[in-house]
Order: C-alpha cells, then sequence, then structure tokens
C-alpha cells in the first residue's frame, strides 16, 4: 500500500465527513489497517458514523490503552478527572468499586494512580463486562444491576465508590452525536428525564455499602450540580462538586 496517496484520501474522506480531526484519525486508521482493503472498510465505517475508538479496539484513557468492544461505551477525555478525584480519595489498601464500569476504564486508571487498592467493578451489559474483565486483569468483575451484582461481602466495606453513571436526559438523546447515539448502548447514556435518575438509584443504596469514611464520586453537567448535590444530602452524605474547566468535566461526590 503507498501511504502517502493513501493516507491523503483517507484525510479528504474523513474531513468531509465533517471528522474535526481527520489527520490524526486518518494516521490511526492507516496504522490499524492490515491492507488496502481493510483500510477501505475502516474508513467506510468511520465515514458512516462508527466511533474510532471502536474501530481501533482500544482508547486512550488518562495514559491507559482501553481495549474496546463494538456497542461498548467509549470513555470520554473529560472522565479522566473523576478518575483524578477518585484516585485521590483512595490509599493502598482501599476498597474501590467501579460502578457501571463499563469497559473499565475508571478502575483501570485509578488502579494505575493508586496501586495496591483492592478493586471490584460491575456492569449490567455483558458486552462491557466482558471488556472489563480484559482491561482489569487483578480485579473482580460482577454483572448485574448495580449493586444487585455485588457479593453481599463487600457490604459496608468500600472506601471509594466511583461511577460514570449515565446523566443524559432522556429528551436529550436524540441532540447526541450519531457516533454515541447509534453506537453506543442507551443503558450507558440514558438517565432518565432529568439525568439523575440512576445517580438516585446509586446515592439511595449507597450508604449501606460504603465504609465508615467512604466516598461515592460520580460525573454531572455543570448544570445538574444543584440537583446532584440535593441528591447526595438527601442520601445522608456530605456533598461536595469539583470542575475542571479545561476538561468540561463536573464531579459531584458524597462522604459517608
Amino acid at each position: 500500500m503507498d501511504v502517502v496517496p493513501a493516507a491523503a484520501a483517507v484525510v479528504d474522506r474523513l474531513r468531509a465527513a465533517g471528522c474535526v480531526f481527520a489527520e490524526d484519525e486518518a494516521a490511526l486508521l492507516l496504522a490499524a489497517a492490515a491492507d488496502a482493503d481493510d483500510l477501505a472498510a475502516l474508513v467506510g465505517r468511520r465515514v458512516a458514523g462508527e466511533p474510532l475508538e471502536q474501530l481501533l479496539g482500544w482508547a486512550a484513557f488518562d495514559g491507559l490503552r482501553i481495549a474496546l468492544a463494538p456497542g461498548v461505551f467509549v470513555p470520554r477525555v473529560r472522565s479522566e478527572f473523576l478518575a483524578e478525584r477518585a484516585a485521590a480519595a483512595a490509599r493502598p489498601g482501599s476498597l474501590v468499586l467501579d460502578l457501571c464500569c463499563g469497559s473499565g476504564a475508571l478502575g483501570a486508571a485509578v488502579a494505575a494512580r493508586m496501586p495496591g487498592i483492592e478493586l471490584h467493578a460491575a456492569d449490567l451489559d455483558p458486552a462491557a463486562v466482558a471488556c472489563a474483565r480484559g482491561n482489569l486483569p487483578g480485579a473482580t468483575v460482577h454483572e448485574g444491576d448495580l449493586f444487585d451484582a455485588l457479593p453481599t461481602t463487600l457490604r459496608g466495606r468500600i472506601d471509594v465508590l466511583v461511577s460514570n453513571v449515565p446523566y443524559v436526559p432522556t429528551s436529550a438523546l436524540a441532540l447526541m452525536p450519531p457516533e454515541a447515539r447509534d453506537h453506543e448502548p442507551r443503558l450507558a447514556l440514558d438517565g432518565g428525564h432529568d439525568g439523575l435518575v440512576v445517580a438516585r438509584r446509586v446515592l439511595a443504596a449507597a450508604p449501606a455499602w460504603l465504609a465508615p469514611g467512604g466516598t461515592v464520586l460520580f460525573e454531572t453537567s455543570e448544570a445538574q450540580v444543584p440537583a446532584a448535590l440535593a441528591a447526595v444530602s438527601a442520601a445522608g452524605l456530605a456533598a461536595t462538586a469539583d470542575t475542571d474547566d479545561e476538561r468540561g468535566a463536573t464531579v459531584v461526590s458524597g462522604r459517608r
């Protein structure tokens, strides 16, 4: 395959399809393609709207390469702030739970930032659980609906509960980019009427699962902060919110 003309043609096709980082994406697709036919297929799927990370089979997250499969939620750069805050709440020996774990990106990042933790993860989606088990070889990954997935032996012992709950209001799903709306599971996106329905379910049960002094952390939009803080307080937890303007990230936390 003649790489230079191929690269130029790929960039042109990606740019015409509206890819903002066409040059960067073209380089990654060229590196991933086995041959010219494979490249053509990958570019065609990207132009049709499939997420780049699902095509490559991995996503860059907090300095790590997180393996992905088609249909699995793609970790966002802004969620690196959630990983940072969760790692800051942990210590060596802490029991950390990555709930609604998806590919396990958050758990992997927290473990990399804070070695020596005991890591568990859980998700309802079997495809996501399979990815997480590959990305978290030293952890125990459970399949099921929120806390129903967990063994009762974890009850009252979790020091850090980090959860990238879905927080897009149902009415806003249609406004999401097609690559998310059409290629990621709705259960990883849909946060209910105000975007906080799943977060409230987590918060309602969290106090019984947290260790004394334990912390639950989750991501929201900036507009959701007042309602999210109220939900944390209603669960009997000490509520705080932190923002990272550079990444456009907001993390709400509650401490038992």
